[in-house]
């Protein structure tokens, strides 16, 4: 980058409009579940939409991402990431006045467009702007802020959508504007541009080949925007489709000169099952996380201000775990703090769906989402260490991306099969009131106590049955997290044909 831009007179700068732009990503993706009810209900957005309202930001910014933060080497950091900061505030306007749930999808598509070069930018910039020294420091007051954004964010939108009532989830997007504003005028009055990359390729066929597979597999277990679910013969033909995309997607990559997935990082086991227990891991966190603000506002009647308090040990218990699992997984290494965190993990989920039908806030939710708290506090932190340090030091900035891809990845189609599950589990629990106008995370007015007392225990079996596919698959994580990473001083392995304790 330009001396000018590392001046110390414009590194301060870098760092507000970072975490500015960082914000608005937080906000969006912390508040986004607790809003989705009062959209459906303002909007008379059906379950398939909602879930759209979700997913068409995920996918754009999973498959974009690697590009966009490969965009931001070859045009100008600086260029790139206030692009990304103009698409993302001018999309989150179009979601604020969307009349319609399509329009509402279309602007969140356009808004993770913008998001997958604006999040890999945020960071990028402060390590350029900032001399390797004092790069750690700057970074730490990025982390904290963003923790902060993501605390305080889901607790103020919640009371908002309390206080205000459901039209005011557009308040949620519109508060971008003037967060986005102060970035960009900070980004080009106050920081000088760099120097563009010479020469380097940009993956194009490769990110539409993703973005396509992703889009079909989404179409295909989500369906059209209908209650019900899709056709069996729906699902096969566009997941299928998905999956011959995939393959596609994957031969390029093997033979591109510029792959925007270098494959030859998965030739190592400690990168391969980092990712593989990233998948599994952050597939039941989107999946329950998206299905359970529904759950207790649309289907319990809490208010969103309620279901945000009882969300925020989570984020408490993460933020505060996390500096000191990082220490202790370099004494102990990262396998035994993911195994453990993983089991934790799946525990609150089976403790969320057991206790579902009991609708206790603050002796059911609150306390599993507090042991939630504890056991992704324990993962997150010695994850990062095991990405990085299972590739070579020219490969972290690469590996990091493709890590936080695989996460976004895995929310998108946990959010898309799950809500398969979540219609099936809610129309069979319906059982004769099935023709009645009722569907999940919706509440219903007219509706005799008989009737009343089906919805509530349909919307409980679908949620339940989401706890319990995810609390199986957590373990998956530990399992795999246990055999392919790194252990250190007594969790080490033996070496081959050592004896064991007398």
């Amino acid at each position: 980058m330009d001396q000018d831009i590392a001046a110390p007179q414009s590194r301060r700068f870098v760092l507000v409009a970072a975490i500015l732009a960082s914000s608005m990503g937080f906000i969006d993706g912390s508040v986004i579940s607790i809003a989705i009810p009062a959209i459906r209900a303002d909007l008379g957005a059906t379950l398939a939409e909602a879930q759209w309202v979700s997913n068409g930001y995920l996918l754009f910014l999973s498959a974009l991402m690697l590009l966009g933060g490969a965009a931001g080497d070859r045009f100008g950091l600086r260029t790139v990431f206030g692009l990304g900061i103009v698409i993302f505030v001018g999309a989150s306007i179009l979601c604020a006045l969307a009349p319609t749930p399509l329009v509402l999808v279309v602007a969140r598509a356009i808004q993770g467009s913008g998001a997958a070069v604006m999040v890999p930018g945020s960071l990028a910039i402060i390590a350029k702007a900032y001399p390797r020294e004092e790069r750690g420091r700057a970074i730490g007051i990025w982390a904290a802020a963003s923790s902060l954004t993501s605390i305080a964010g889901p607790i103020l939108g919640g009371f908002l959508l309390t206080a205000l009532g459901d039209w005011s989830w557009r308040l949620v997007f519109a508060v971008n504007l003037p967060l986005g504003v102060v970035a960009l005028a900070l980004l080009w009055f106050k920081v000088a541009p760099d120097r563009p990359g010479d020469g380097r390729r940009l993956d194009v066929t490769g990110a539409v080949l993703a973005t396509l597979s992703l889009m079909c597999i989404a179409y295909g277990l989500t369906g059209d925007g209908s209650e019900s679910v899709p056709p069996l013969s729906h699902t096969i033909a566009w997941c299928g489709a998905g999956l011959v995309l995939g393959a596609a997607f994957l031969a390029w990559e093997k033979r591109s000169k510029a792959p925007m997935l270098p494959l030859r990082l998965f030739a190592n086991i400690g990168f391969s099952g980092a990712n593989g227990l990233t998948f599994a891991l952050y597939f039941a966190l989107g999946g329950t996380m998206f299905f359970l603000p529904m759950t207790m506002i649309g289907g319990w009647g809490e208010s969103p201000a309620t279901v945000s308090l009882a969300l925020l040990p989570l984020g408490i218990t993460l933020t505060a775990l996390s500096s000191f699992s990082g220490k202790w997984a370099d004494q102990v290494g990262p396998a035994p703090l993911i195994t453990l965190g993983s089991l934790i993990v799946a525990l609150a989920f089976a403790g969320l769906g057991v206790t579902a039908p009991l609708h206790a806030v603050w002796l059911a939710v609150a306390p599993c989402i507090g042991l939630l708290g504890l056991g992704m506090g324990l993962v997150v932190s010695p994850l990062s260490t095991a990405v990085m340090t299972s590739v070579d030091d020219s490969d972290t900035g690469v590996a990091s991306g493709v890590n936080n891809a695989v996460a976004r990845v895995a929310g998108l189609v946990a959010v898309a099969l799950l809500g398969a599950i979540v219609a099936m589990v809610f129309e069979r629990g319906l059982g004769e009131a099935a023709e009645l106008p009722i569907f999940f995370g919706l509440a219903a007015q007219g509706l005799s106590p008989e009737q009343e007392a089906l919805r509530t225990g349909a919307t409980d079996a679908a949620f339940a049955a989401v706890c319990y596919i995810t609390a199986a698959l957590s373990p998956v994580s530990a399992v795999v997290g246990w055999l392919t990473l790194e252990r250190k001083g007594r969790f080490a392995p033996r070496p081959t044909g050592s004896p064991g304790p007398r």
